[in-house]
């Protein structure tokens, strides 16, 4: 299927080759854009030129998706293993210091970046994702985030794709995921869904993420033991953070926003009304407006 964005194939020394678009002036200080689930570098398609007008853009499909390398096994997909991708994807262009920019899981991989090599990032830019030591918290303690998040624990079981298959990828996607966007947006681009879905392994790879993650999910009449660092100090961000919510995101409710400034002191955060979880595509303007100010 063709692509607005030419890609080149980049081998990582950790092991995995990705698809990744670039654009903009080699010499332009570097900003990576990382997507989350269900979706590839296409997250970022109307960010990508605005950026590239200041910023020399990367943008990769992420391990396991579209047709990056899909290593077999839960264990090639914990979070450590993307954010070396990330750091490698990085050296590889020469980029000791970048704005780092993540989407869902993107904006996961880009909260554990920030946390654990600050020294690599000058700005981090998050797009409806939530923080880690908020997400799990509000998984204890707020009911309606734990119900939201249900769909986690299916998609960690290990019948998931045999179900996928018994129904058609394509209906799935119709049940599943056209309701969390734009539904005329949602209908354009179904065919690069479609097409990056079906990619051998790439159900299975995509799904991992969630399989491989340390995140407790608990079902809605359980009381598990409740992880001592939810209420010990947390250490902060240190570097200037913009987030962007779409503020209808059913997946993600707006108390993942509740104590965030106490987290990140140096905080700029712009709620979107007008969109959900996909507020990178339902609502450009805003995205890139905000993206614009923060960055200068």
């Amino acid at each position: 299927m063709t692509d607005a964005f030419p890609q080149a194939r980049i081998a990582l020394p950790t092991g995995v080759a990705l698809d990744v678009v670039t654009a903009g002036d080699p010499a332009a200080p570097a900003i990576i854009l990382l997507h989350g689930f269900p979706e590839s570098h296409r997250t970022w398609r109307h960010q990508i030129p605005a950026l590239a007008e200041t910023h020399f853009v990367i943008a990769p499909d992420q391990r396991g998706f579209a047709r990056s390398d899909k290593p077999v096994g839960v264990e090639n997909y914990t979070p450590d293993k993307p954010v070396a991708d990330l750091l490698a994807l990085a050296d590889h262009f020469g980029k000791a210091r970048f704005t780092l920019v993540g989407h869902d899981w993107g904006g996961a991989i880009a909260w554990a970046a920030a946390l654990n090599h600050a020294d690599r990032i000058d700005r981090l830019i998050i797009v409806n994702a939530p923080h880690p030591l908020i997400f799990q918290r509000t998984l204890f303690d707020d009911p309606g985030q734990r119900a939201a998040s249900q769909y986690i624990s299916a998609f960690r079981n290990p019948e998931t794709e045999a179900r996928i298959a018994a129904k058609g990828v394509e209906a799935y996607f119709a049940q599943t995921f056209v309701g969390h966007g734009d539904p005329v947006a949602m209908a354009a681009e179904m065919p690069h869904y479609l097409d990056q879905w079906t990619q051998p392994g790439a159900l299975t790879a995509m799904l991992n993420w969630y399989r491989a993650s340390a995140l407790i999910v608990p079902a809605m009449d359980e009381e598990p033991a409740r992880p001592a660092f939810l209420d010990a100090p947390f250490p902060p961000i240190a570097m200037p953070v913009l987030v962007i919510w779409g503020m209808g995101d059913n997946a993600l409710l707006p108390c993942q926003l509740e104590g965030l400034d106490a987290l990140v002191p140096d905080l700029t955060l712009v709620r979107v009304a007008e969109a959900g979880h996909f507020v990178t595509w339902e609502a450009p303007g805003a995205v890139n407006a905000a993206m614009r100010a923060f960055l200068g």
